[in-house]
């Protein structure tokens, strides 16, 4: 009897793992897709012979901004073609996203250029890439008239006024769209969109931005049902357990 007991004791962890194992995965992203987008930004300026721009925590932190306004539009941010259809006012950018991330008032400087995107099903940094170029109208600085072309886009990216770039990625929830932002300035690389708190700002509880040292990314955590039900059962074999010894 005791050893059938253990039998259906190891046949539900099992079935916990099948079950609860790839929709946790699922909702776990890998290193800091932000971080990625630069570099591969970079890598084709580089490539075109353009100086490498640098890697801009507050810029970053105020593109995350960006794309949280757009996911709290709700579903319709992110069209059924994988382009952003939300466009915040560009005031926003450095009135409110600044504060919300903590960036020094005094350090607050251009906004060169700003592109965003969407998919609905891939979260690396190439689909970022090739979701950014998707959505080019409209996504370039306030006085561009740059059509919905990806050489719109592209001329963003390699544009020579830049000297930094920030870069966003979210997930409004977890079956949700990924989101990506770039800001762009040209303001002086060292002393521009410098965060308070030591480089620190303001702590972000969702999402992800670049920075050199931000290594990991806490977009699209598990959802409420899906703790629910580990919970659940933690507590059945906890109690399944305890029937087990004391049998």
């Amino acid at each position: 009897m005791r050893g059938i007991c253990i039998s259906k004791l190891a046949f539900l962890l099992l079935c916990a793992w099948i079950l609860l194992g790839p929709a946790a995965s699922a909702a776990k992203i890998h290193g800091n897709p932000a971080n990625d987008l630069v570099a591969l930004i970079n890598g084709k300026r580089e490539a075109s012979k353009l100086p490498a721009l640098r890697n801009s925590a507050g810029l970053g932190c105020m593109a995350l901004q960006y794309i949280s306004e757009c996911m709290a539009t709700g579903a319709a941010a992110c069209s059924s073609d994988n382009t952003v259809a939300c466009q915040p006012p560009e005031a926003h950018i450095t009135e409110v996203y600044a504060a919300d991330c903590g960036v020094e008032l005094p350090t607050v400087d251009v906004i060169s250029g700003r592109l965003v995107g969407c998919h609905r099903e891939r979260a690396g940094p190439e689909d970022g890439l090739q979701a950014v170029l998707a959505s080019a109208a409209g996504n370039t600085s306030s006085n561009s008239k740059a059509n919905a072309t990806e050489a719109a886009a592209l001329a963003v990216m390699r544009g020579k006024e830049h000297t930094q770039v920030g870069a966003g990625f979210d997930r409004a929830h977890r079956h949700g769209p990924f989101f990506w932002c770039l800001l762009f300035s040209s303001g002086s690389a060292n002393s521009t969109f410098l965060l308070e708190a030591g480089g620190k700002g303001i702590q972000q509880t969702h999402g992800c931005f670049s920075a050199p040292d931000r290594t990991s990314c806490s977009a699209a955590p598990p959802g409420p049902r899906l703790v629910g039900a580990a919970a659940a059962l933690l507590l059945f074999l906890f109690h399944f357990q305890f029937l087990l010894v004391s049998y």
